[in-house]
């Protein structure tokens, strides 16, 4: 792994087990802007173990209002500071590890979120996938690192204005704008 990865990924890890050291008194939009942070990660270094990171993260926001017991927070805290010792001392094995149990925590954490874990995991990959579109990945691009076909990203995509267009100028204005661009 490269080092500049490795540093990212503890940079995340470090900041989602300190949230989690404070749930529920934190703010779940700390969460969020951490999700958003790294999915600069992704973008700009298209390494597995940073989506992996980045999946478990916009997962946790999604889902940690919904864990119903401390434990399950305390369990998942020790695993991600296990997985952050971990890849701090390059141990990418149990760092691996740690991170499945993790995912596995969340999991088995409630009834709803075992049935419902798959799509909102899906759903993380869709919503990441937009988000390499806006920095400039194709949409074959921005599929393939989110373990998506195409079509599933493109049907999402075309829903937002990441492929849209968000102007705030009057059509009649941009007509305008644009026959003169063309001299007609």
């Amino acid at each position: 792994m490269k080092e500049v990865v490795r540093k990212e990924i503890v940079y995340d890890l470090n900041k989602l087990t300190n949230f989690l050291r404070c749930w529920p008194k934190c703010n779940l939009e700390e969460l969020k802007s951490l999700s958003d942070h790294s999915i600069e990660d992704v973008a700009l270094h298209k390494n597995i173990d940073i989506i992996s990171v980045t999946v478990l993260i916009y997962s946790l926001y999604k889902l940690l209002p919904t864990l119903t017991t401390n434990q399950t927070v305390n369990d998942l805290l020790t695993q991600l500071d296990k997985a952050y010792n971990s890849i701090n001392s390059r141990d990418l094995g149990k760092y691996n590890s740690y991170m499945k149990i993790s995912f596995q925590i969340v999991k088995d954490s409630h009834g709803e979120v075992r049935e419902h874990l798959q799509d909102v995991l899906h759903a993380a990959r869709i919503k990441k996938g937009t988000a390499l579109l806006e920095h400039g990945l194709s949409i074959g691009q921005a599929a393939g690192l989110m373990g998506l076909s195409n079509w599933d990203l493109q049907d999402y995509a075309s829903k937002t204005v990441a492929l849209g267009v968000n102007s705030t100028l009057p059509i009649e204005k941009r007509l305008k704008s644009a026959f003169q661009i063309f001299k007609v």
